[in-house]
């Protein structure tokens, strides 16, 4: 999946849309405000390479322990999910991918939603 998509520069370029649509959101920004963005969207592009079967370089925290205490709401997970997606079609992301990564957001849900 991972080279169908692109590769790492797609991988990217899906990350570095999704986050200028998540801090333009002002229900959704609010969450990044104590952050280093660029750190974030370093994990969250190795996180999404590692999903789609590329380089397994995510060295992070396991989910649960890295959203623990935010008190992320299902409405706000699911308004990120949609963003996420619609950066993967925006990059012309195959359907079947983009349904796999859906099916990996749905299946972490739990680790992250308060």
């Amino acid at each position: 999946m991972y080279s169908r998509v692109g590769g790492g520069p797609a991988v990217k370029h899906v990350v570095d849309q999704l986050y200028t649509w998540i801090l333009t959101d002002e229900e959704l920004s609010p969450y990044f405000a104590t952050v280093t963005v660029e750190s974030l969207k370093r994990h969250m592009a190795a996180l999404l390479a590692q999903v789609l079967g590329g380089p397994a370089e995510y060295g992070g925290r396991e989910l649960g322990d890295a959203h623990r205490g935010l008190g992320i709401t299902d409405a706000h997970y699911t308004r990120v999910v949609d963003l996420a997606l619609a950066a993967l079609f925006l990059a012309h992301a195959p359907r079947d991918i983009v349904a796999a990564v859906e099916d990996t957001l749905a299946a972490v849900k739990p680790d992250i939603v308060a």
